[in-house]
């Protein structure tokens, strides 16, 4: 599939689920994905160089992950699903912000702002999307000052025998009929495995950051593997 191709794809999935994504995010994962957005805004307020951060949230489809940055600093969110930044701007507007947010129609991989405009880089469950991940980063990395930070959430899959063979049958064989079940769409949810079964292993992941001229990068595992969070940061 060519790159216009895929982010055709992905834009109408999401678009088709807008309405009932934040309910199936907390509900296939037993809400761990609240746990996982706290783990990363934690780790940008450790690592961040300023006390109060302009943050860009790249996807930033119902602005669960904004609205969380926002105790940090200021937050701009952009996604290129119109039904989703709709839904979240009516979050936003209804949230307790300790700091503005802010939310626009944007392509992750030709970010519409002027270069390191920001002081923090997030993105939750977005990286695996992209028609063209290496562009993706150095979209981001461009976005950042020296001394920037990026974290990035996304879902990876458990290594441990037992462990791992029982998630890879929720993933596989459950989830997706749940997901169908109750949003009434199949498309996405039989996307989902896929494109997590395909998405780069640690090692190649923290290779592509470093292509993209990130330093002092990271990869953890979260929940036993089931999602991962990468950090990096822009030398100073």
């Amino acid at each position: 599939m060519c790159t216009d191709d895929k982010a055709r794809v992905v834009r109408e999935m999401f678009g088709s689920i807008a309405r009932r994504y934040d309910f199936l995010n907390h509900f296939l994962s037993a809400n761990f994905d609240r746990r996982w957005r706290r783990a990363c805004v934690r780790e940008v307020a450790r690592l961040c160089p300023v006390s109060c951060p302009r943050i860009l949230d790249v996807g930033c489809g119902t602005a669960d992950l904004a609205i969380a940055c926002s105790r940090l600093g200021p937050v701009l969110g952009c996604d290129f699903s119109h039904p989703m930044v709709r839904l979240g701007l009516a979050k936003a507007a209804k949230s307790n912000r300790r700091h503005p947010v802010q939310l626009l129609e944007g392509d992750a991989l030709r970010l519409p702002f002027r270069d390191a405009g920001f002081d923090a880089v997030v993105s939750a469950f977005v990286l695996r999307n992209l028609a063209d991940i290496s562009k993706g980063l150095s979209e981001m990395r461009r976005m950042l000052r020296p001394g920037g930070v990026l974290a990035i959430l996304d879902f990876g899959l458990p290594d441990g025998a037992l462990t791992g063979r029982a998630y890879r049958f929720y993933f596989t064989r459950v989830l997706p009929g749940l997901g169908r079940l109750i949003s009434g769409v199949d498309g996405p949810y039989r996307y989902l495995p896929e494109s997590v079964s395909s998405f780069p292993r640690p090692a190649e992941l923290i290779g592509l950051l470093g292509k993209a001229d990130f330093s002092e990068t990271e990869y953890r595992s979260l929940s036993g593997g089931i999602a991962v969070l990468l950090l990096g940061r822009v030398r100073a």
